[in-house]
């Protein structure tokens, strides 16, 4: 891709579409869209200066996905709402990210060297995040909206909990709707990054595709463990506040 005035003008171009589109049809904030596309220049500049240091030692390498890892967790945790504890989306992300690698690494289905360790931990971690981050606010959305149904079950006896369950479980499962699609239609909708760039590696369409699927799987994974552990962390949290 060359890099130059005509690739700034159609970034700038695309950036201010689609904030013109949220700001005339009242879908959100017009400078949420150029906020995010101003830190993602700013972000991938940086990180594409600093990754080939980074990738020199497991060090270096051990550090910057800590720092993916902080920045997910406080991402999710703010998605979620300021009233909720953030270790609810830190354990969440967590308990989804690192048992996956762990078994990734130690069935050496993932060889274990910085180049490959460290953008596998990023796609995982961004997974979780934005797994933990829908969950979080589905279930948040649902016991406040039928906070009346919330108090029909405990009338029945239910405990706190499995009445806080019972209401937000089918929303919060929608989470992994995103998930789920990317891995059904992948091949025949989308080419996902992991395929196209072991292929622009030099390795075979099947080693590509063998690729891409452990990547997608471990991804399913890790989304369905983030989900269910959020949404349980947020109910019991709940149900400790509820008058």
């Amino acid at each position: 891709m060359p890099i130059g005035p005509t690739l700034v003008v159609a970034l700038t171009g695309l950036t201010l579409a689609g904030a013109v589109v949220l700001r005339l049809s009242g879908l959100g904030r017009a400078r949420a869209v150029l906020g995010a596309a101003g830190r993602a220049t700013i972000q991938l500049g940086a990180v594409s200066l600093i990754i080939v240091a980074v990738l020199r030692a497991w060090w270096s390498t051990a550090a910057f996905i800590l720092l993916m890892y902080v920045v997910a967790s406080v991402t999710a945790g703010r998605r979620i709402g300021p009233a909720v504890p953030r270790r609810v989306a830190a354990l969440a992300i967590a308990v989804g990210v690192v048992p996956s690698l762990a078994v990734l690494l130690a069935s050496r289905a993932l060889p274990a060297t910085p180049l490959v360790v460290l953008p596998t931990a990023g796609i995982l971690i961004g997974g979780a995040m934005t797994a933990a981050s829908l969950a979080g606010r589905r279930t948040l959305d649902e016991l406040r909206t039928r906070h009346g149904e919330y108090e029909a079950g405990l009338a029945l006896g239910l405990l706190p909990r499995d009445a806080a369950l019972e209401i937000c479980r089918p929303a919060a499962g929608q989470a992994l709707i995103p998930a789920l699609d990317q891995t059904r239609t992948v091949g025949l909708v989308t080419l996902p990054g992991a395929f196209v760039g072991v292929l622009l590696g030099g390795a075979g369409p099947l080693q590509a595709g063998a690729t891409q699927l452990l990547i997608l799987i471990t991804l399913l994974a890790v989304e369905a463990v983030a989900i269910a552990l959020a949404v349980e962390l947020l109910v019991r949290h709940q149900a400790r506040i509820q008058p």
